[in-house]
């Protein structure tokens, strides 16, 4: 551990009206108690999302949900977002199941690897809402690091330096480590894994390959903070460096991010909601729970280009 973010970031919880929020740890996350997402009044709603904003994860208990129940729920916060690796579960497009069985041996699960989602596609989804239904007894846990406490504990002269800099996101790293790693089923990675045996791509995974260029440091649409925005999954050179040059920046920037004195980890139950905000951090699952079943459900929100 590197730094602490002593003096650079409070994460104590704001007092609301309508709902009671308790910190998860000192550098980011909360709990979100006395409000239950199928029935959120509107004064609940906005209270909720500020919270979201300030602790950039939050989380929810009890929440036994419909696919319905989270569609509108996600509705709230804005449009749908693409998902760039599921169609979504039948009746509900929008709902995209995270499966992982108790059979599938894979050493690589989705998730795995610190990321922001899917920072390819031009314009990212803003906010992430996943709905855990069975989870293992140990194991399963997601982590996130608070990349807007990073961007402040960076020194003066590195935020100039980076300062103006893009990022160019792919999917082509996570596609090949998928194809080597990962069992063919029925699954996002699954169905990503198949496509070793084609013998030509289709436009839509060309596409994501091909990605985008976001800024590294990106301002947040809504409460204007500044924040890191990138990844060693997608994250794959910096515009105008050779790549020389662009490797050895990124790898600082995210073992910077990444040190734990900048996160915290989550242990989920069933019926968790959980929401983060992918502008103000990134997150990263574990493949620690082989022989058990594991049943969550994403929704994205639709994000802005980032600026």
């Amino acid at each position: 551990m590197r730094l602490h973010p002593t003096g650079k970031f409070d994460n104590h919880a704001t007092t609301y009206r309508h709902i009671e929020v308790k910190p998860l740890s000192a550098a980011m996350g909360a709990e979100i108690c006395g409000a239950h997402a199928s029935h959120v009044s509107d004064a609940q709603f906005e209270e909720i999302a500020h919270a979201l904003f300030r602790h950039k994860v939050i989380y929810l208990r009890a929440q036994t949900l419909t696919h319905h129940d989270q569609e509108a729920f996600s509705l709230r916060f804005g449009p749908f977002a693409e998902d760039a690796y599921t169609q979504g579960v039948l009746g509900h497009r929008n709902v995209h199941p995270l499966i992982k069985a108790a059979a599938d041996s894979s050493e690589m699960v989705f998730g795995e690897g610190w990321h922001t989602d899917s920072p390819f596609l031009p314009e990212p989804p803003a906010i992430t809402i996943l709905r855990s239904v069975e989870v293992p007894p140990l194991g399963g846990d997601t982590t996130w690091a608070n990349s807007a406490l990073a961007y402040a504990m960076l020194s003066d002269a590195y935020r100039g330096m980076i300062e103006g800099l893009k990022v160019h996101f792919s999917l082509r790293d996570v596609l090949k480590s998928t194809q080597e790693a990962v069992e063919v089923s029925d699954s996002p990675i699954g169905r990503l894994a198949a496509t070793r045996d084609s013998a030509q791509l289709s436009e839509d995974l060309a596409r994501k390959i091909k990605g985008h260029s976001h800024p590294i440091v990106r301002t947040h649409p809504v409460t204007g903070e500044r924040a890191l925005y990138v990844d060693p999954s997608y994250g794959i050179g910096i515009d105008g460096m050779l790549p020389e040059e662009s490797a050895p920046s990124l790898r600082f920037l995210t073992e910077h991010l990444t040190q734990p004195a900048f996160g915290c980890r989550l242990r989920w139950e069933p019926a968790m909601l959980v929401i983060w905000d992918n502008r103000l951090c990134v997150h990263q699952a574990y493949n620690d729970y082989q022989g058990y079943r594991r049943e969550l459900y994403r929704t994205t929100v639709r994000g802005e280009k980032p600026v």
